[in-house]
């Protein structure tokens, strides 16, 4: 059975090509557009893991991550950032004051990516 990625990005060319790379390694991908939508579809579509864009209109990714992680529904779910902000503060806060399960920077290669996300796997409770 493939895993099911939910992809919550706002930039069709980051999702169409993660969706792709993701996808070539046998994962079911989701993507949402809207981040106001995000818990919703979330909860609809029970995915192994969660990839979040953090620069999203309307409501930033930092918001949904905390309405993510506030949601019981979501407990064993864990939670990735995907986003261009690759400076050392950004990684620290992310991994360790937002407490992400694993923080991966745009542009992402594509073994890269696949290694994250199992690894994002591996986190499921």
């Amino acid at each position: 059975m493939k895993k099911k990625i939910l992809l919550i990005e706002d930039d069709v060319d980051s999702a169409a090509l993660a969706k792709l790379v993701l996808e070539t390694d046998m994962f079911e991908v989701k993507t949402i557009f809207d981040p106001e939508a995000a818990c919703d579809e979330a909860r609809a579509y029970r995915p192994d893991a969660i990839l979040l864009d953090l620069c999203m209109p309307k409501l930033d990714g930092w918001a949904v991550f905390r309405l993510i992680r506030e949601d019981k529904s979501f407990d064993n779910i864990p939670v990735a950032i995907l986003t261009g902000k690759g400076e050392s503060f950004d990684h620290m806060v992310g991994l360790h004051i937002m407490n992400a399960d694993a923080y991966i920077t745009k542009p992402f290669g594509k073994q890269e990516l696949i290694d994250k996300t199992y690894e994002l796997l591996e986190r499921k409770k």
